[in-house]
């Protein structure tokens, strides 16, 4: 009887705690906890409640003319083997 007793506190302190597993999230956090979504900030808060976005932290994206540009943008993942002159004469 005694060792059963045992056998069972030893069970109840492996359990795992299900609070500290869980994902963080301002639920269940403090008050002024603010998890965000992963993107950096573009600007700043001023004073008065307003938002200045600095061009700085803004995203530059640089994208080449493609005008006569001989390939689409999409290529399929079941593409046909077409063979061409050029590709002809590599084999040879």
């Amino acid at each position: 009887m005694p060792l059963g007793l045992i056998m069972g506190l030893g069970r109840a302190f492996r359990r795992k705690r299900t609070a500290s597993l869980d994902i963080l999230s301002p639920k269940r956090a403090p008050r002024n906890f603010y998890k965000g979504k992963n993107c950096k900030p573009t600007g700043f808060h001023t004073r008065k409640g307003g938002y200045v976005v600095v061009q700085d932290k803004l995203p530059n994206y640089v994208v080449p003319d493609l005008t006569d540009f001989r390939l689409k943008p999409y290529v399929s993942q079941c593409s046909k083997e077409v063979k061409t002159a050029e590709s002809a004469e590599s084999t040879k």
